[in-house]
């Protein structure tokens, strides 16, 4: 019997009930949230504790401190293989996103289905 190990996913979103919201509908679909952090700052110092841990990494744009493409861009410089998934409510990020290495870039808002998805296929 082989068993099947869950996929952990770390959530990066300053509003607090956005993050709330992600986390249980992800539990819902049996994903582990590993953790969560606030801003971008908080993001690179938990994932440096925890990335041996994360298999996916749920990164909000816009935040205060530190924005998701910097956190990006220092998360992908301590480990090239992060692989992250960039959630924003404006395109104007995709770009640069993809090209600093970001997996997927996701426009908020969505339905939840199809995050659900998203995250389970990446």
């Amino acid at each position: 019997m082989v068993i099947k190990k869950m996929k952990t996913v770390f959530i990066v979103e300053d509003d607090p009930s956005l993050r709330t919201l992600y986390q249980k509908v992800l539990l819902l679909h049996e994903i582990d949230v590993i953790g969560t952090a606030k801003n971008g700052i908080e993001a690179v110092q938990i994932y440096k504790e925890l990335y041996n841990k994360i298999d996916l990494i749920l990164m909000d744009f816009k935040m205060p401190g530190k924005n998701g493409l910097e956190a990006s861009k220092e998360i992908l410089n301590f480990n090239k293989n992060a692989s992250i998934i960039m959630l924003s409510s404006s395109a104007e990020a995709e770009k640069e996103a993809l090209l600093i290495g970001v997996k997927k870039f996701y426009s908020k808002p969505s339905n939840l289905f199809d995050f659900v998805k998203i995250v389970k296929e990446n």
